[in-house]
Parts: structure tokens; sequence; C-alpha cells
């Protein structure tokens, strides 16, 4: 069999099943098997391919036709230009989560102007807190822009943290990146002793066989230099989906991405109030947060960033017009 014939049918197998954006996926998963990029698949369409790669690649057709997402089979997902490695232990990274390193990075270049630095932004100094970090998509893309900052990386899931910490020795930022499993900003809470209590019950340890996990004491030691508010920046992506909303999900989300990483509740924003309330406690004056917002999300929570501790609040919409990241100061 040919390329132009293993492709034409794999396409078919999956338009007759309506599987979405079914030529993409039929061309990835092509690609994966022949260890090729898309120019060559255009340049080589009479290219003779084996019958083992043939098997190989329709079983994974198969698999793509009965739900299970292109990512998963391939085993990896692009995001701000960086390729990662996803599992179903962690939500694929969406291109709409780009909003939110475009808005950090735009909100701390324009707290550098009003304090009269200069406009080159390396992170220098910055510490910065990743919550619910999955795949680890939002921290290493912001420690790949600002190369100088120091990135806390926090998930429940001690699965998507390993998976979180493979990426960022991918990458090479594994040494500027914390990764310690608990919920929220519950890891990073300073005891008096000057040392990092990790007080969450079922993840009272920095995650287990990550490369980069600071000691309690040195952690502890850097963030009671400016005592429990000592962030600069916070961004998460929060699970925003309401359990009500589970049966108009595809297929291929529902039933093969993480619930934990999915599901913030009955509604799908009973999150962001325990996140808010963490970040009023952990930002230094004028630190900055940044969250994702589901699709209905934004009308629950912006009124959760209360007048007399949030300040320059914003709303950025995503390329469909919904707004997708809400942003906020700490006064």
């Amino acid at each position: 069999m040919d390329v132009r014939t293993a492709l034409k049918q794999g396409l078919a197998q999956l338009r007759e099943v309506h599987v979405p954006s079914f030529t993409l996926a039929a061309e990835l998963l092509l690609l994966h098997v022949l260890g090729r990029d898309r120019t060559w698949l255009y340049a080589h369409p009479e290219e003779q391919i084996s019958s083992a790669d043939a098997d190989r690649y329709f079983a994974l057709i198969a698999r793509r036709a009965n739900g299970e997402p292109t990512q998963h089979l391939t085993g990896k997902q692009e995001f701000w230009g960086l390729e990662f490695e996803v599992t179903p232990d962690v939500l694929i990274p969406r291109p709409e989560t780009e909003h939110v390193i475009e808005v950090a990075l735009d909100r701390l270049a324009v707290r550098e102007l009003r304090a009269g630095r200069k406009q080159a932004l390396t992170g220098e100094g910055l510490q910065i807190a990743d919550i619910g970090t999955g795949s680890g998509c939002i921290a290493i893309a912001l420690a790949k822009e600002l190369p100088h900052a120091a990135i806390f990386a926090t998930d429940i899931s001690s699965a998507a943290l390993a998976v979180a910490q493979r990426n960022a020795m991918g990458h090479s930022v594994s040494d500027r990146i914390h990764f310690l499993e608990c919920s929220l900003l519950d890891g990073l809470t300073a005891s008096r002793s000057a040392s990092l209590s990790i007080s969450v019950v079922g993840a009272q340890h920095v995650a287990p066989q990550l490369g980069n996990t600071a000691s309690g004491t040195e952690l502890g030691s850097r963030i009671t230099e400016h005592g429990s508010r000592f962030l600069d920046l916070i961004a998460s992506n929060p699970p925003y989906i309401g359990r009500r909303e589970a049966a108009t999900l595809m297929r291929e989300v529902r039933d093969h991405e993480p619930e934990i990483a999915l599901y913030g509740g009955e509604e799908g924003y009973e999150f962001y109030a325990d996140l808010i309330a963490q970040s009023a406690a952990h930002l230094k004056p004028g630190g900055i947060l940044v969250l994702e917002l589901g699709h209905n999300s934004h009308p629950a929570v912006h009124p959760l960033l209360d007048s007399s501790q949030w300040a320059n609040i914003g709303v950025t919409n995503d390329l469909a017009g919904i707004p997708r990241v809400l942003a906020a100061e700490r006064l």
C-alpha cells in the first residue's frame, strides 16, 4: 500500500463515523506511525509503506474512530510552540489556554513599565505559581519565556505531576520548576519554623521521584523571606466544567480525559472561590492573578474578585469571543 492510499482509506473511515477534524487526525496518525513530517507526506504520495506500518496505522484509526483522542494515540500535543507529552492522566493542552500565557506576560510587562524598569522581561526575581499544572504546559511555557523566574507547579494528582516533570526535563527547565503534590496553594503554606508545610490529606509531601523538588526548609526559607505573600504571579487553568454538563461533552473529552481535571463541581465554578481566596493570601502587593474561565463561568467568577483586595480587573476573550481569561492585581 502506498502513502496516498493509506491516508485516503484512513480519512474515509474517520469521516464515516463523524470524527471531528478527521483529515487532521488521519494525517497525524500516519505521520506518527511513519515517523515523518507533513511535508514528506505530501511530497511522497506514492511511497510504499510496509504491511506492519499499515497494520499499526489502521489499528490507530480504529481506536480514533471509537473515540480515543488523537493526542492519546500519538502521546503528544503542541502548546505555545512546544511539544508536550500527554497521557490519559492529564488534560490535553488547548489553544485557548495560550491566552493565559499571553495575559500573564502582558500584565508582567505593564507592571515593569509602571515601575520604571527596563522592558526586557527575563523574570529575574519573580516567583510564580501554576495551580493545577497537569501536563505542565503553563509552568513550562512561562519558564521558557521568563528564564530567570522561579516557578512552583502544584497538582493534586501524582500521576499528572510525573508527566509534567518529564515535560519539564524535555524542555530543559526542570531546574527552575518546583513540583508540589497538593490541592490549590495548600502546599505553599509556610510554617513558623521556616519550613514548607505540605498539609493536604493524601498529599503530605513534595511529589515523589520528581527532578527538582527543593527541600521543605529551602522552599520555606524562600517563602518566609516575604511572609506568606511572596508570589508575583499566580496562573491557573482550574477544572471548570459542571458535572451537569457531562452529557453534552464530546466523547473524546467525557470518556478519556481525567475527571479530576475536568469537573469543577456540579455547576463548574466551585473551585474559583477557594483559589481566589488563597491567591489573595499568597500574592505580593501588586501581584497578578490570571485565571482561565469556562465558557459560561465569567458571571459567577468575576464577582469573587472583591474590590477591597483586587484592582485592574480585566477579561480577555478567546478567538470565539468567549470570556476566557480573568486577570487582576492584588492591592
